[in-house]
């Protein structure tokens, strides 16, 4: 048996970038690394959850664990949480959060507050309170994203989000999705109003607006949800698992599973995150675990950003780090893929599928030779995110047989 470690590259696949000679930031790359794996592997395309499913990273990961998104999701907001290392109890409801910056006529201007490079603990400890017995705690994430958890009894994640996911709108107002969340959306937008009076007048976004920079003073809350029970990871696949990830939402979603969470030095969760640190340390984590799972979220923070310069930046140096995986052949099957589309053109989430190749020895190879959202159309593969693990225990020689 082999042991396997999976890349999830966020926000891999794309489309044609005029000013990238009409192709992909992937296939712009230099990526000899990610070519030689193709070329010496097997290769094919990816539908993250479903064909033309515009999935977000939770879902996305939590299908390629292998688990029913339909069974299992409840939200993203306690995966956020857990991976920041907050306690989520049995009836609290959490939230992901962003740090944004409002103008003075109550509209979201940068969803991202500039993309915040400074702690935010400060603003974090003063917008956490009690109301009317209910505790609300928030917690910094990396750079402008944090998470919300409400302690108290009664409460309901059957609530819409606050944040209008884009700019040039305020603020929506929180509204319960069902009679029993009346009183959890009337406390979150009670609290809310809180929160503005308090960042619009804190010291950190007084400095910053004395610099010319974007404030930090609005909490847009999305993804509400309580914790939901996960079959063991370790378990289910008979396996030890461990992930090397930057961000808090996947380590969270990885902590519930019952894996290990592996950090690693340098590693950020940002586009100037530390890649070969991060396969160093899932290198190293295979010596005593069976399956490691490693993240790179720069891919996806460049779509976002509508740059496919620095998205293609970052795919050469995440390739870099990738090499070291070369060796492994024929003793680790490595496996790369996205978990979703993140198009530059678009700035968002697709429902792109996206290439994947799985790197083994002494398994079959198929003609695709590069790899990329094109090359990868004639490779052999087309599966579904839920059957990548299947396919993973398998090529490892883990697969139990179904039948007589």
């Amino acid at each position: 048996m082999k042991k396997i470690v999976l890349i999830v590259m966020d926000g891999l696949g794309d489309r044609p970038i005029a000013s990238l000679g009409n192709r992909t930031p992937l296939q712009a790359a230099f990526r000899p690394g990610l070519n030689t794996m193709a070329r010496d592997g097997i290769t094919g395309l990816m539908f993250p959850v479903s064909q033309g499913i515009r999935s977000g990273s939770d879902t996305s990961h939590l299908s390629i664990l292998g688990y029913d998104t339909v069974k299992v999701y409840t939200g993203r907001g306690p995966f956020e949480a857990m991976g920041l290392g907050m306690d989520v109890r049995k009836g609290d409801v959490a939230f992901r959060a962003n740090f944004a910056s409002r103008s003075k006529d109550g509209k979201i201007e940068d969803r991202r507050a500039g993309r915040l490079s400074e702690n935010t603990e400060e603003i974090c400890s003063a917008i956490s309170m009690v109301l009317d017995g209910v505790q609300f705690t928030v917690k910094p994430g990396v750079e402008h994203r944090a998470a919300l958890v409400m302690h108290g009894p009664g409460l309901s994640e059957k609530v819409t989000d606050s944040d209008p996911h884009e700019t040039g709108l305020p603020p929506r107002e929180v509204k319960p999705m069902d009679s029993n969340a009346s009183r959890t959306a009337e406390l979150l937008n009670r609290y809310l109003s809180k929160v503005r009076e308090i960042l619009d007048k804190h010291p950190f976004n007084v400095k910053r607006s004395g610099k010319g920079e974007p404030p930090a003073n609005e909490l847009l809350i999305r993804g509400a949800g309580k914790a939901p029970e996960i079959e063991d990871f370790n378990q289910k696949y008979g396996m030890k698992g461990a992930c090397v990830v930057g961000i808090p939402m996947i380590a969270g979603i990885c902590s519930l599973a019952g894996m290990d969470v592996i950090k690693a030095p340098g590693v950020t969760g940002r586009v100037d995150s530390d890649y070969e640190s991060k396969i160093r340390t899932a290198i190293s984590a295979l010596r005593d675990h069976d399956f490691v799972l490693v993240n790179v979220k720069g891919p996806d923070i460049a779509g976002h950003d509508r740059n496919p310069e620095l998205k293609r930046d970052v795919i050469e140096k995440a390739d870099q780090a990738f090499r070291q995986l070369l060796g492994l052949k024929g003793e680790v099957v490595v496996a790369v893929t996205g978990d979703h589309s993140t198009p530059c053109t678009y700035g968002d989430h697709s429902g792109d599928p996206v290439p994947l190749l799985i790197y083994a020895g002494g398994n079959r190879i198929d003609p695709s030779e590069r790899f990329d959202e094109v090359s990868c159309v004639s490779g052999s593969l087309r599966i579904q995110s839920g059957d990548l693990m299947q396919y993973l225990m398998n090529v490892s020689d883990r697969a139990e047989k179904y039948g007589a």
